[in-house]
């Protein structure tokens, strides 16, 4: 019998946040008798957690517990109505990945609890009070979200999509509907537009009586970091996965820059890598540093 026929099915869990939003999400449970810890996905903005089950239930064959969960205002997270919503990217880490990681941490038998984080999901931990417990980052095309970082060929596009149409259409409909659009899943407007008027570095967008209390938080967190670039994710660029590598000043920073090619694809961009055509490439070289701290890829560091 494979490994992968052995995993338990995901359990529906609740999870409260310390405001009493209740986070609707999935436990994993590992394979008996093999013992690697517990991994916590951060999403993207504006996917839904189901999409990261397919890599849930490979991690959960190879011996980690796995903590899947949206985000407030996403998915199975989401309030009756979602209009005039204020939910910010920031409560997403101040709050909602916190309240994941102390029920991940209060589970017996569940340390060492690692993080893989997509898109804004490897910025957020950072703004956990909690995060110095995290014993490893995975950050996969993880960065704050700001136009500036876009890459050149695509950013006045992007620009026009994220920064002009998004706020616009919020403004009009009081939340932003993305799963109407297809353009990712429906967002809160406080998530909207704070994406959408995101200045390029994280403490600007914050009051300035609070942000040095913010780049401490970063500071705290010393879990090391192994952050992946694709060469054709537009969004995720060097520079952009750079700027917010930054803040984690604390930490022990690795930065890989990885070709389609690399991967035995044609083309990769900021999503695919989550497919599950990735299980016996990108999925197995991830475990290497999940597992035992090693980076696959040390001939792809980039400085």
């Amino acid at each position: 019998m494979s490994v992968s026929m052995l995993v338990q099915e995901a359990r529906p869990i609740e999870i409260v946040s310390a405001d009493g939003v209740v986070l609707g999400g999935h436990l994993w449970s590992r394979v008996r008798g093999v013992a690697a810890g517990t991994v916590i996905i951060n999403p993207a903005t504006g996917v839904l957690a189901r999409y990261y089950h397919h890599y849930a239930r490979f991690l959960a064959a190879h011996g980690f517990d796995v903590v899947t969960y949206d985000y407030r205002g996403i998915g199975a997270s989401r309030p009756e109505n979602l209009r005039n919503c204020k939910h910010r990217w920031r409560e997403w880490g101040e709050k909602d990945f916190s309240a994941v990681l102390a029920w991940a941490l209060s589970r017996p038998g569940s340390a060492p609890v690692s993080v893989v984080g997509h898109s804004v999901g490897g910025a957020l931990p950072g703004l956990a009070g909690n995060a110095p417990a995290i014993h490893r980052l995975l950050s996969v095309g993880g960065q704050f979200g700001c136009w500036r970082h876009y890459a050149p060929s695509h950013r006045g596009r992007l620009f026009l999509k994220w920064h002009v149409a998004m706020p616009a259409v919020t403004a009009l409909c009081g939340y932003f509907p993305g799963r109407r659009l297809g353009w990712l899943e429906d967002l809160p407007a406080g998530v909207a537009y704070e994406w959408a008027f995101r200045r390029p570095h994280l403490e600007d967008n914050y009051p300035e009586h609070e942000r040095d209390t913010i780049l401490r938080r970063f500071d705290a967190m010393t879990a090391p970091i192994l952050a992946v670039t694709i060469s054709d994710d537009e969004i995720a660029t060097v520079q952009a996965i750079r700027v917010a590598l930054d803040r984690y000043r604390g930490a022990q920073r690795r930065q890989v820059l990885l070709e389609p090619a690399d991967l035995g694809q044609e083309e990769v961009g900021h999503f695919s890598l989550f497919h599950n055509r990735h299980a016996t490439g990108f999925w197995l070289d991830t475990l290497l540093w999940l597992r035992d701290g090693v980076n696959p890829w040390p001939d792809k560091e980039v400085g």
